[in-house]
C-alpha cells in the first residue's frame, strides 16, 4: 500500500493522541486498529510495512494508515513518535495521500499542532479534533493532493510570502530572495506552475481580498485599498475594474442589492 484516500470535509473524531515509545522490549511489532486511522509523526529511523510495501521511517516523516490495516514496525532501539488515532467520515471529496511522506519544512509545525492535540485530549476533545484536522490538511497538501501533483516548494514559499504581505509593497526580486532563488528562476517556475506571472498573481490576490472587504465589511473604500496594498485610489479603481469588472463602489452596491433581494 503506497497511498490512501481520505475525506476531510468534516473534522475527525480523535479517540487518542499521545507520544508513543517503542523498540524498548522488541525490535518488531505487528498490529492493526480495526476502527481507527493511525497518524504518526516520527522522531526516529526504522521501517513501516503496510500491505507488502515497505516504507523507510526517518525523523520528520509522517504516515497515515487507514482502519483495519495490519502494520509492521521495525525499530532500531528506543523509538519515539507523536500519534493520533482517529475516525474520519467517508463522505465528501476524497484526497489521495501517500502512506509515508517527508514533512520537511512542515515537520516543526505538525509537531507543534500534534503536541497541542495531545495535551487537549483530556481537557478539550473538540480542540484536539481541530488540531488534528489541521494536521491532516497539511499532510494532504504535502503531496499536492488538491492539485493532482506536488506543488513546487519554491512556488509554495513565494505564494505564502505574498499572502502574508498583500498590504505591503511587493517586488518580484524581494519575493525571490525570500524563496531562496533568483528573480529569473522564480519567474520561470511561477509561470510553469500556475500559468501566471508573479505580478499577475499578486494583483489577483489583492483584488480578491478587496472584493471580500467590499462585500463583507463596512470599511471605507480608501481603507480597503490600503489594506490590500494599493493606497492610490485611482490605481485601486482601475485595478477593480480590470479584475472585478466594476469599480469598488459598484462592487459594494451590487453585493448589498443581492443581500437585500
Amino acid at each position: 500500500m503506497d497511498h490512501v484516500s481520505l475525506s476531510l470535509d468534516a473534522p475527525p473524531e480523535v479517540a487518542s493522541a499521545g507520544v508513543g515509545v517503542h523498540g524498548v522490549s522488541t525490535a518488531h511489532e505487528v498490529f492493526r486498529l480495526p476502527d481507527l486511522w493511525q497518524l504518526h509523526l516520527y522522531n526516529y529511523s526504522g521501517a513501516l510495512s503496510v500491505g507488502g510495501a515497505v516504507h523507510p521511517i526517518r525523523p520528520g516523516h509522517v504516515s497515515l494508515v487507514p482502519p483495519d490495516t495490519e502494520v509492521h514496525f521495525h525499530y532500531r532501539g528506543r523509538s519515539e513518535h507523536l500519534y493520533a488515532h482517529l475516525r474520519l467520515t467517508d463522505t465528501g471529496v476524497t484526497h489521495r495521500v501517500p502512506v509515508m511522506q517527508d514533512a520537511a519544512a512542515e515537520g516543526a509545525l505538525l509537531a507543534h499542532l500534534l503536541r497541542h492535540a495531545v495535551t487537549a485530549v483530556p481537557l478539550s476533545p473538540a480542540r484536539a479534533c481541530a488540531e488534528v484536522w489541521t494536521v491532516l490538511w497539511h499532510v494532504a497538501q504535502l503531496a499536492g493532493s488538491d492539485r493532482g501533483g506536488r506543488q513546487h516548494p519554491v512556488v509554495a514559499v513565494a505564494q505564502a510570502y505574498i499572502e502574508e504581505r498583500l498590504a505591503d509593497p511587493l517586488t518580484v526580486p524581494e519575493i525571490a530572495r525570500a524563496a531562496g532563488v533568483s528573480h529569473t528562476h522564480l519567474t520561470r517556475l511561477f509561470r510553469a506552475e500556475t500559468g501566471h506571472t508573479v505580478v499577475a498573481h499578486i494583483r489577483h490576490r489583492r483584488l480578491e481580498r478587496a472584493r471580500h472587504l467590499l462585500l463583507a465589511s463596512t470599511l471605507p473604500i480608501p481603507a480597503v485599498a490600503a489594506a490590500v496594498g494599493i493606497a492610490d485610489l485611482q490605481a485601486f479603481n482601475k485595478a477593480c475594474r480590470r479584475e472585478l469588472g466594476a469599480g469598488p463602489r459598484a462592487v459594494r452596491d451590487a453585493g448589498a442589492a443581492v443581500s437585500q433581494s
